[in-house]
Formats: C-alpha cells, structure tokens, sequence
C-alpha cells in the first residue's frame, strides 16, 4: 500500500508503434489478397523478438489489391497517434521486389538530416524493414515469386501531425511511421530524446552552426523574437533534456548554442542540474541566496531566499529589489554548466574547437530577465 492507505498503482501498459501497426497491416492485406478472405488479426514479430497479435479492424480485397486496417493502441503512453487508423494497402506489381510507400496522412520528406531520403514517404527504416519482411514471409508461406507494392495510409495523419515536431523536421503532410523495437514504453523519454537529436541533425544539415534550445512554447516564441533571423529549423524545444540536447549540438559541431528558459529550470542548470524535471531535483535555495549574495542582494534579502518556497518566488523577489544582475549572475553559471556539459572546459575536455553558450532567462510573462554569453578557451 501506498502512503495514506492508497493502493498501488498498476503497471504501466505497453502500447505498439506505428511501424508495428503498418506491419500487421500489410501482412494481412497480402493474406487477404492471396485467400481472397478477409483477415481478423495478424500476429507478427517485433524487433525485439516479441510474437504480438493484432487485431484487424476493417479488411477488404479484390483480385488484384487489398487492405487491411489496425486502430494504433500507444498503451498507457502519451501518445498522439494513440487510436489512429493505420491501414495498409497491397497492389500487385508486374516488376520483381517489394514497393514500400507512403498514401494519405503519411509525411513525406523534405529535408536533409533524417534516416529517409528527402523526397521519400517518412517511413522509417526499421518499419520499411518489418513491413519488407512481414510481405517476404507470406509470399515465401505460399510459394509466390511476385512483386508486391505496400502503401501505408493513415486518414487523421495530417491532423495528428499538428501535435507533433514533424513540421518543423521537414516532414509535411502528415505524421511519420515509426518504431526501432516496436513496442512503445509508457512515459518513455526515448521518443521524446529522438526527437531533439532529429531536430539538430536537420538544423546542422540545413547549414546551421546557432542552435536556439528551449525548455518549452513560451521560451521558444522569445527566442524566435530574439532571433529573427535564422530559419525555422534553428529553434529546438529540448524541453527537460537540457544536458542531452547540449551534448548533441556539441558532438554535431554547432558553434553557438543559446538556451532560453525561466527561473524554475535554468536554477537547477545553474548548478550543474542538466535534467531540469520538476521530479528530477529539487531547487538549492541555498545556492539561490549564494548567487543573490553573489549579485550584491541586502542581507535581508538573501536570508528570505532561504524561506522562499519556489525559484520563481525568488525571481520575482529580486526584480521587486531591482536586483537584475541576479538574472546575469545565473546566466552566467548556466553558460558555465553548460560549456562544462558539452566538454569544453578543463584540461580533458572532450571538444576542441570553438563553443560560445548564451543563456537568455525570461519572466513567466515572457519578459527578459537576464543574459549573458560565455565561450570555451580554444
């Protein structure tokens, strides 16, 4: 039992990808097609060595085409696409080889910096590959030797595309087919860190060397003000992934990283926290009132940062005292956390070439609070 007599909770539910989905999919509609009946389910193997059941929702065939539909269960995973259609569609095709391809509410591609092609339906490799070998083994089950073209559709993918960062990674029109194990682990940060690494791979290949990171909506918007200038594919929400989303711009050779954030999670970068959750730390009001003390705060002040029951409480505090260069001094430690992050300091660091960290704090008005700029000694 749980403290105050709660019962415990049950455990998390796993959930399925769309590539998984989309593999089913098509290994039922090629049997639909062979049989000519409809299909009720397709057990398929995951990546992960796992014999999954799917049940199939809708399927229909003629002679020379069939489909099969499965409803995207993400488990108990935040999920966008959890309950979306996926529905694969399967033509004969007079050339030898399999067709893999992507219909409507599928993305395609349109810039450099992603496992597929620019051009090509987004359609990951591992789930080309699943859906390539699905279609192998019913073909080699009933010993044909035709070809075969898969087209994967998802009806509400445009729609669903809007909830996630597909946009702004060059895939337009619809959502991307996913999965490298095929299951998906609920509340994982995986897909959220694949996500980031995606966004600067496509920001480096597009010719960027300043990355914009931001820890949510808000602070990105400030920071597209900031800079006008740079493309869209520049400004990266890393969210809490702070430590990570420095380490990927580092090991993909951005020259200039600027973070923008608020008080609440840049308190913790500023003492070297590069997993800014709200569960992951708690905030130091000790190196709070260290830092005020630092800026030239009263007295009186830096002991009330001691009783203070958040960091923004504490941000708020020192723009009353108009004690701005609290925000600087911070600025100041996050752009040293940060460069430290990233390998660039001290005689083992890992990065040799020139790194320039600027840490931009802004209010929950989005008013700015504090900046400053801070480079590794190259």
């Amino acid at each position: 039992m749980a403290d105050g007599g709660e019962k415990e909770t049950k455990p998390l539910r796993h959930g399925y990808t769309t590539g998984a989905c989309a593999t089913a999919a098509a290994q039922a509609a090629l049997e639909a097609l062979i049989v000519q009946e409809s299909q009720t389910q397709a057990t398929i193997r995951l990546p992960i060595g796992q014999d999954v059941t799917f049940e199939i929702v809708a399927c229909a065939y003629a002679s020379d085409w069939a489909s099969a539909e499965v409803i995207k269960d993400g488990g108990d995973d935040p999920d966008a696409t959890h309950g979306a259609r996926i529905i694969s569609e399967v033509f004969w095709r007079e050339a030898p080889g399999i067709e893999i391809d992507g219909g409507v509410g599928v993305g395609r591609v349109t810039k450099p910096g992603l496992p597929v092609d620019v051009g090509q339906a987004a359609i990951n490799p591992v789930p080309r590959k699943m859906i390539r070998e699905a279609v192998e083994a019913v073909l080699n089950r009933y010993e044909l030797h035709r070809g075969v073209r898969v087209v994967v559709s998802v009806p509400d993918g445009e729609e669903i595309a809007k909830k996630t960062l597909n946009a702004r990674l060059g895939i337009l029109g619809g959502i991307s087919i996913l999965g490298t194990r095929g299951i998906v682990v609920p509340f994982s940060t995986a897909a959220y860190k694949a996500s980031v690494a995606q966004a600067i791979r496509v920001a480096v290949k597009g010719g960027c060397s300043h990355v914009v990171l931001s820890t949510g909506g808000r602070s990105e918007k400030f920071g597209m003000e900031l800079y006008p200038e740079l493309p869209e594919e520049a400004f990266v929400e890393m969210g809490d992934f702070v430590g990570f989303a420095i380490q990927q711009c580092a090991r993909q050779g951005i020259s200039k990283i600027t973070l923008v954030g608020m008080m609440g999670k840049f308190s913790k970068v500023a003492q070297g926290v590069m997993m800014v959750h709200s569960k992951s730390a708690s905030v130091d009001f000790g190196f709070l009132a260290r830092m005020a003390e630092e800026a030239g705060a009263p007295e009186a002040a830096v002991k009330e940062i001691l009783e203070a029951n958040t960091a923004a409480q504490v941000g708020d505090q020192m723009q009353a005292l108009g004690c701005t260069a609290f925000f600087d001094v911070m600025s100041g430690h996050c752009c040293r956390e940060s460069l430290q992050e990233a390998g660039a300091f001290g005689p083992e660091a890992k990065l040799r070439t020139p790194l320039e960290v600027e840490t931009v704090i802004i209010s929950m008005k989005g008013a700015l609070l504090g900046r400053k700029s801070m480079t590794n000694e190259v």
